[in-house]
């Protein structure tokens, strides 16, 4: 028997939770629901963080930039069970009112300076250290294209595509048809551009193929939503070859350790507050 059409309410009310895997951290306001003091280590930038396609972007810059010699990017990653609802302690939103992974605070000025939303984390480290941004106009504005470009398009892919493909309580023809058409079209402007150059803003691996490459570049390694066959990635043969070589780059091996709790138990590093701990 088919279900009875949805009729729009009048006004909409919250009244219980949407279901699937996300449900329990799914409200409509915001603000802190308890009070939690976050924790604090001896390293300049403090990250508190889940090793997600948005967690992975901030721990494999930092460290990129630790294997270039950038010692003051030494950083302590805390662990944020989203799952758990961590994200709504009084400490976190203090940092990201938003209550979204990844946030961090650079202790190493006074006062202390907050950076919250993933792209505006790479920006601001980028910046920092002079590292993985060009200095000319022509490259940083690409790069920062590209930036964006991933900022405005992963509502798409991880809040559409990867919910109703993988997360919603029952899948739906109308949003997985919806989304994936969209999810492919993003991957084939990808296909297109690393069709011209071996990295998006030109020669020089950026800020902006390390936050591409958390979302799209594990999409079509099947690392995330388990959905490579169902989008055909093996079509996208520019994305795979950019993708396979971001893969095997030492620091985006070890930044996708970083706060991981699921996969291989090898894999798994909750916490880190030195390179010794990815040892």
């Amino acid at each position: 028997m088919s279900k009875a059409p949805y009729v729009l309410p009048k006004v909409w009310k919250y009244e219980a939770p949407s279901g699937g895997q996300f449900a329990s951290i799914n409200r409509p306001t915001a603000g802190p629901t308890h009070e939690k003091v976050l924790p604090v280590g001896k390293q300049p930038l403090q990250l508190y963080s889940l090793a997600t396609p948005n967690g992975v972007k901030v721990t494999i810059l930092l460290e990129e930039l630790l294997a270039l010699g950038h010692f003051d990017a030494e950083y302590d990653a805390w662990l944020i069970r989203i799952g758990e609802g961590d994200q709504f302690g009084s400490g976190f939103v203090d940092i990201n009112p938003n209550s979204k992974i990844p946030a961090l605070l650079d202790r190493s000025v006074e006062p202390s300076i907050r950076v919250f939303e993933s792209g505006s984390i790479l920006l601001y480290l980028a910046e920092k250290f002079g590292a993985f941004l060009p200095k000319d106009p022509a490259g940083r504005t690409e790069t920062l294209n590209w930036l964006f470009w991933q900022m405005g398009a992963a509502p798409y892919l991880g809040g559409g595509f990867g919910h109703f493909f993988a997360y919603a309580p029952e899948k739906l023809e109308y949003p997985i048809n919806r989304f994936t058409m969209e999810a492919k079209r993003q991957l084939d402007v990808l296909d297109r551009r690393l069709g011209e150059s071996r990295y998006l803003a030109g020669e020089y691996y950026t800020i902006a193929d390390i936050a591409v490459w958390s979302w799209y570049g594990q999409l079509v390694r099947n690392t995330v939503y388990s959905a490579a066959e169902f989008l055909a990635a093996q079509d996208y043969t520019h994305v795979q070859r950019w993708a396979e070589e971001i893969a095997n780059r030492p620091a985006v091996v070890r930044g996708l350790r970083v706060n991981r709790t699921w996969g291989e138990e090898s894999q798994q590093v909750p916490e880190r507050h030195s390179a010794a701990d990815l040892d």
